[in-house]
C-alpha cells in the first residue's frame, strides 16, 4: 500500500462536490491504451470525463453504471478532449481498479 498523503482540512474536503452520475456512453480514446472517454449524466448536466480505466473495463459493460464523480474539478484537456470531472475509483492489492458505486441505483428528483 502507498503511504497516506498529507492531511487536508475540513474546508478543503467540503470544497469538493462529489455526486452520483450515470455513465451514458463510453469509448476508448484512439491511440491510447489506458484512456476512456465517458459521457456522464451528473444530475445537473451531461459532461465528458476522460479516465485512465480502459485497461480494466470494457466500454459496453459500464454504460448504465452509476459512479461517484467529482464535478467541480477544474476542466483539463487530455489528448485533445476536455475532461470535466473525475470519477472516483479504488485500487485493489493487485493494482486493478474497482468502481466505487452505490449499493442501489440512486434516483434523482427535481425539486
Amino acid at each position: 500500500m502507498k503511504p497516506q498523503k498529507e492531511p487536508i482540512t475540513y474546508e478543503q474536503f467540503s470544497a469538493m462536490d462529489i455526486r452520483i452520475g450515470t455513465i451514458l456512453a463510453a469509448e476508448k480514446v484512439p491511440k491510447t491504451q489506458k484512456l476512456m472517454k465517458l459521457t456522464i449524466d451528473t444530475g445537473i448536466d451531461k459532461r465528458t470525463v476522460v479516465s485512465g480505466i480502459a485497461e480494466f473495463f470494457e466500454p459496453e459493460k459500464i454504460v448504465g453504471k452509476q459512479v461517484n464523480i467529482l464535478v467541480n474539478l477544474e476542466p483539463r484537456k487530455i489528448k485533445g478532449i476536455e475532461s470535466q470531472g473525475m470519477i472516483l475509483m479504488a485500487e485493489d492489492e493487485n493494482g486493478s481498479l474497482k468502481m466505487i458505486i452505490p449499493e442501489e441505483n440512486v434516483k434523482r428528483e427535481v425539486r
